[in-house]
């Protein structure tokens, strides 16, 4: 039932990403997507352990950079508030960081590429400055890296042949 609700809701989110008006709509759902994706495989591959992990890394991301938003202050390229660092960054990148390092950096290159896209639509948006994206990106990534190792379950990866033949390569660590 977990699988079902947590496809479901992966596919809901995806969709509404699709239809964004802009892209700081496109940004403020991606920075959600991702780690739901990183949370949402734990269960899918049965990962106590790794939901452990990921908790962990979730709530060090979420302390430092609110603590440290909170502590700066820096104001916001708009006029606002709270600047340092960001927040939507740190959390995707957290997100993409945890599936690299615990699934392998081919199933994190897709999640790579949102959370870069995240800190994009965070400076577009006139919402950070590139400082602020980057160290939210440092921030999210450390915080996994340091929480997370490498999972021991079944790797299964799609492979593709110069010759045009296609398969699935699974595999099992000892």
């Amino acid at each position: 039932m977990k699988k079902r609700i947590i496809l479901v809701l992966s596919w809901f989110i995806v969709q509404q990403s699709l239809y964004a008006n802009s892209t700081e709509k496109a940004g403020d759902i991606i920075q959600v997507l991702i780690p739901s994706i990183a949370y949402g495989t734990t269960f899918y591959l049965d990962d106590e352990e790794g939901r452990n992990q990921f908790y962990k890394s979730f709530g060090t991301n979420l302390a430092v950079t609110y603590g440290l938003k909170y502590a700066v202050n820096r104001e916001r390229p708009n006029g606002g508030d709270h600047s340092f660092p960001s927040g939507h960054t740190s959390a995707a990148f957290q997100g993409a960081a945890f599936i690299h390092k615990r699934y392998g950096i081919n199933y994190a290159i897709p999640a790579y590429l949102g959370a870069a896209f995240v800190g994009y639509s965070r400076v577009d948006a006139d919402k950070h400055y590139t400082s602020d994206v980057i160290a939210g990106a440092v921030i999210g990534t450390l915080s996994s890296f340091y929480f997370t190792t490498e999972y021991q379950g079944y790797t299964v990866k799609p492979t593709v042949n110069n010759n045009g033949t296609y398969g699935v390569n699974v595999s099992k660590k000892f």
